[in-house]
């Protein structure tokens, strides 16, 4: 087989990758944080269980809505497996695609799609939609600004932009992993982490009030198979986060260093046992954290900035 050919089939593997463990990771972060509680929880197959449900329910779209409705669920599910092309998810070598984009390419796409859907959330008329909108997007202008500069921090710490060249420059030594930089751009990024993906402190994902939720809310309107392509997209958005969190910035080992379907293969059970370690640590945050109000979470972000700068100075002056 041709080494292109080979590299193409390897990135389906990744999209399918993807698309098959996204909602494990979200059914088994439910069952821990009902664990840590002291409660019994739902399956950690509940995901898929909701998925099935939801696609072969009837959708129900408003008569006072347009394209964007109807299109936003789509370009929610489509964003991920466009990002998961461009980053390492299961080798540390260039796959096809890979220099289509660099980190600051992966921003702008998660901010198209957030983009979508907060217009999705106001195009009914529904009041909680818009109100779950106006908090969603002021989470995200608080967020994705300090994503860019986060991303701009990591490849000026790395050298580089694209995703596989900073996880090779980690990936040299313990040396290069413990560099003062390094260690403030990781801690920057849990913080972006837990704001992007609505956790706690920012947000409580198991709220079912609508006018406390705000990322949940942004999709009340969905049925059937919007709600579905909806819950599946959120589910690959905290899964690739957790991608770039875990290969780039982290851990940049457990990767295939090969083109050998067995590699590849082996691959996929570190990468989720990575997750599995790093899932432990966020079930805890979130059940020992309390949610902050509102007009906290620009101060909960601007100190994820401040690191940022601050990691890009201590790089400048030679320090690490």
């Amino acid at each position: 087989m041709q080494p292109f050919a080979r590299f193409v089939i390897i990135n389906l593997i990744q999209i399918a990758f993807l698309l098959a463990f996204a909602p494990l990771l979200d059914g088994v972060l439910a069952r821990l944080e009902e664990i840590i509680q002291g409660k019994h929880g739902p399956s950690i197959f509940q995901p898929y269980y909701d998925l099935r449900k939801l696609f072969g329910k009837d959708e129900i779209v408003s008569r006072e809505s347009t394209w964007v409705f109807r299109f936003a669920p789509i370009i929610h599910f489509a964003m991920p497996i466009f990002v998961v092309m461009l980053i390492p998810a299961l080798t540390d070598y260039p796959l096809f695609l890979a220099f289509a984009g660099d980190m600051i390419a992966v921003g702008f796409l998660f901010s198209a799609s957030g983009f979508f859907v907060a217009l999705a959330a106001m195009d009914t008329g529904n009041v909680y939609g818009a109100v779950g909108a106006s908090r969603t997007r002021m989470v995200g202008f608080l967020a994705e600004p300090v994503y860019m500069v986060a991303f701009f921090a990591l490849s000026f710490v790395a050298n580089s932009t694209i995703p596989y060249t900073v996880n090779a420059s980690w990936a040299l030594s313990w040396a290069s992993m413990l560099q003062p930089a390094h260690l403030l751009v990781f801690v920057a990024f849990l913080l972006l982490v837990l704001a992007d993906e609505k956790r706690l402190p920012v947000d409580n994902p198991a709220g079912k009030a609508e006018t406390a939720m705000i990322g949940h809310s942004s999709s009340l309107e969905y049925s059937g198979t919007g709600a579905a392509l909806m819950k599946w997209g959120s589910a690959m958005k905290f899964m690739v986060v957790l991608i770039v969190f875990l290969n780039v910035i982290i851990t940049p080992w457990g990767l295939a260093t090969t083109p050998h379907w067995a590699d590849v293969l082996l691959a996929i059970p570190k990468v989720l046992g990575k997750m599995l370690v790093f899932l432990v640590v966020l079930a805890v945050i979130e059940t020992t954290l309390a949610k902050l109000r509102l007009f906290r979470i620009s101060e909960f972000l601007a100190s994820a900035f401040v690191i940022c700068v601050f990691a890009m100075g201590v790089r400048l002056v030679g320090v690490g």
